[in-house]
């Protein structure tokens, strides 16, 4: 389709803009993304082109591209944000299981030496203060016996 305006400086370039548009009014956005609407560069941003001398059908799609370009753009970054965060959060959670991981491995090597060391060496049955009167009262008794007969 020839271009209206042909003192338009985006004549050359009006059949791409012409498609871009029509695949996002038809909410085509896949299609648009394979025409280029990432990387669409708005009559705004470019040097080449004096934005005045543009036609009023090729600035209402500009203008249109641009917003749908800018909005896909935010989405993606974002999405990326996301995927950003998400691998921070399980690698967090990661981090968080090995350390309870950890601390169960050596409360349980704690535990099994403690059981150990229980079993190696017995635990006297009274404490020393007890035993040292135990052993004082016994030798009294027998001193006592000893006596009687």
């Amino acid at each position: 389709m020839a271009h209206a305006a042909n003192d338009c400086p985006l004549a050359p370039a009006a059949d791409a803009l012409r498609a871009l548009a029509a695949a996002l009014e038809a909410d085509d956005v896949d299609a648009a993304i394979a025409r280029g609407l990432l990387d669409y560069v708005a009559i705004d941003e470019r040097r080449d082109i004096d934005a005045a001398s543009v036609c009023e059908a090729c600035a209402n799609r500009d203008r249109a591209v641009t917003l749908a370009r800018d909005a896909r753009l935010r989405a993606l970054a974002a999405r990326e944000r996301f995927r950003k965060r998400e691998r921070r959060l399980r690698e967090r959670e990661r981090a968080r299981a090995e350390k309870r991981q950890a601390a169960a491995t050596s409360n349980t090597a704690s535990a099994a030496h403690d059981a150990a060391s229980a079993v190696s060496k017995p635990k006297p049955a009274l404490p020393p203060a007890a035993a040292a009167a135990l052993a004082r009262a016994k030798a009294k008794a027998a001193a006592k016996r000893e006596g009687e007969r």
